[in-house]
């Protein structure tokens, strides 16, 4: 998508935020400008993700950068009322969401874990059909990563302490880099969805399988179960996310297709 049309797109929604920002800078914002505010303020930090991504003007960046800062503020001096309601959705609402698209979790999460867990079993089973997916470096430094006699496992292995953040933030980024990517390739009809669901299945598989078979089991799934468990469920549920925008536009019903992929997104 074009810069331009990108800005006319989200331009009023980024001036509603605004809006929102300076009732409460000014502490004369209704109630109902705090409930829609979360909300807000999470589009805001998808759209600044997307600006990013797509290497747009530093102008734009910077501009949503400055929003994302002093809805951060705000977040955090309201988080009385603010951190209520996100709390009561994480505990209540997102719970509910998700029972209520039981159908498309259930596939995407039997798509991934179901390739997962049949690749780390044939990988186990015929080593050498790691080198189909991995190349042979990569498998020699998931090895090294995951060694018994590491100090430390996974990426952080030979980073000192105060890199340990830098690398986590990487982390987050990277998981959230591929949830999004998982999600948002299912407007090409669900087959975008369908694809990273099978290749991260199939990846991570074929790793987990290879690393169980040579003794590094251990530790791999001990980072695995620590660092992962989110994670690997966020994957599934973007890809279910993903099936109900590819839903959207191949039965949109008495809707036409962008009016059904708005109530879908």
């Amino acid at each position: 998508m074009k810069q331009s049309l990108f800005e006319s797109r989200h331009q009023p929604d980024w001036d509603a935020f605004n809006s929102q920002l300076e009732a409460l800078e000014r502490g004369k914002a209704e109630a109902q400008t705090c409930q829609s505010f979360a909300a807000r303020y999470r589009q805001l930090c998808q759209h600044l993700a997307l600006a990013q991504a797509r290497g747009y003007s530093s102008h734009l960046i910077d501009q949503l950068q400055q929003l994302a800062m002093r809805g951060h503020q705000q977040f955090y001096r309201h988080r009385s009322h603010l951190g209520a309601q996100t709390i009561r959705f994480l505990f209540g609402g997102f719970p509910r969401l998700v029972r209520s698209e039981w159908r498309s979790v259930c596939v995407a999460s039997l798509l991934f874990f179901g390739s997962l867990a049949l690749m780390g079993l044939l990988t186990y089973l015929y080593p050498e059909l790691i080198f189909s997916l991995v190349s042979a470096d990569q498998v020699s430094e998931m090895e090294r990563m995951y060694d018994p006699d590491a100090r430390r496992l996974g990426r952080f292995s030979e980073r000192g302490s105060g890199e340990d953040w830098v690398m986590f933030g990487f982390y987050i980024m990277n998981n959230i880099g591929i949830a999004f990517q998982t999600f948002a390739s299912g407007l090409l009809l669900g087959l975008g969805s369908l694809f990273f669901l099978l290749f991260n299945g199939l990846m991570i598989g074929a790793v987990a399988g290879h690393l169980t078979r040579i003794g590094y089991g251990e530790p791999f799934w001990s980072f695995v179960i620590g660092h992962g468990a989110f994670e690997l469920t966020a994957i599934a549920l973007a890809g279910a996310a993903g099936f109900k925008l590819g839903w959207a536009l191949l039965a949109p019903g008495r809707l036409t297709r962008s009016e059904a992929l708005r109530l879908a997104a």
